[in-house]
């Protein structure tokens, strides 16, 4: 431990406040990061961090120095989350929201309806020496949406051992377990993580973020949505696209189901407003139709998971997580 940090520390012990501060805000966005992982909220991993920063300030007289401080904090974040997975009712599932639209019958029910998006300008790498996963996979939407199905135990040791790389005995001493217990979870945590992503290699990858070929690839949904064109949309899809609306249960697998929902909802006389934005490493777009009086109103956040130059998943996210990315309920005419 440096002498700085170890200055901080005595001053925090001692009441000040903007030492504390100092201390912690280097790790504030990757605790966040952290949070959002095991909740699959950005707004519940706020409050998961408010708590966990709260518990570090009342109990950092009591910090035994026997791990460094961002340890203690994984420890004290990882333990605030795990409270909230045990004492919250996860939130239901709610019904379509666009009246006077009737979707057509979805091909499944979605397993984990309550996600939310995370905005790409608070990320940031965080991964280990020792993480299995590259930083967009493990922030992407498909990977926190799997994880959500976790026991939220194995849920909490795959992340913090394949996602943030920390040892075995790091993790049980943070958990208050045995490292043979932390290695018991981990391996039902791969296996049950598995069964529920894509195998490796399937698909072609995605073009390199904020490439021309992202671009135009997402311009060109743009054009097709906003112009109602069905068969343009279409053709920009994988055949095993999958479309999800949480936390509106319903979901579409394979081009001919996304076709009749886009047949459904999508009218060639409504006039879209897209907001380019990013969200969990991927391109997302926030969404307006414009009404009678000119003004366009919000109607949600659509993130795009591409596969070579095509379109492997949509998920519409409602107009709840705007404010999350910066983005107004409406634009002016």
């Amino acid at each position: 431990m440096g002498t700085a940090t170890a200055d901080l520390i005595g001053r925090a012990r001692a009441g000040d406040g903007d030492a504390f501060r100092e201390l912690t805000e280097p790790y504030r966005r990757e605790l966040h990061a952290h949070c959002y992982r095991m909740l699959g909220s950005f707004q519940d991993a706020e409050d998961a961090l408010q708590d966990t920063l709260l518990s570090a300030w009342q109990g950092i007289a009591a910090f035994k120095e026997r791990a460094s401080i961002r340890t203690w904090l994984y420890r004290i974040a990882t333990n605030r989350c795990l409270d909230a997975l045990r004492s919250a009712s996860r939130r239901p599932a709610v019904p379509w929201d666009i009246p006077q639209v009737e979707p057509p019958e979805p091909t499944r029910l979605g397993e984990t309806v309550w996600l939310e998006p995370f905005p790409d300008v608070l990320l940031e790498s965080t991964l280990g020496p020792a993480a299995r996963y590259e930083q967009s996979e493990a922030i992407s939407l498909a990977f926190v949406t799997a994880l959500q199905a976790l026991p939220a135990r194995q849920l909490a040791v795959l992340i913090l051992r394949d996602v943030l790389g920390f040892h075995a005995g790091e993790v049980a001493d943070m958990l208050d377990t045995t490292v043979e217990s932390v290695t018991s979870a981990l391996k039902r945590a791969r296996a049950g993580l598995q069964r529920r992503l894509s195998p490796s290699g399937d698909g072609e990858p995605p073009p390199p973020p904020g490439s021309p070929a992202e671009q135009a690839l997402v311009a060109r949904f743009v054009r097709a949505y906003g112009s109602g064109d069905i068969d343009a949309l279409v053709a920009l899809l994988t055949d095993d696209i999958h479309l999800s609306m949480p936390p509106i249960p319903l979901e579409y697998q394979g081009r001919a189901d996304v076709a009749r929902f886009y047949a459904t909802i999508l009218r060639q006389d409504w006039t879209y407003d897209f907001v380019p934005t990013r969200a969990n490493g991927q391109p997302a777009l926030g969404t307006y139709l414009r009404g009678p009086t000119g003004i366009a109103h919000g109607i949600g956040l659509v993130v795009l998971t591409l596969s070579g130059d095509r379109i492997r998943a949509i998920t519409r996210f409602d107009t709840g997580v705007l404010p999350s990315f910066g983005l107004p309920a409406s634009l002016p005419g």
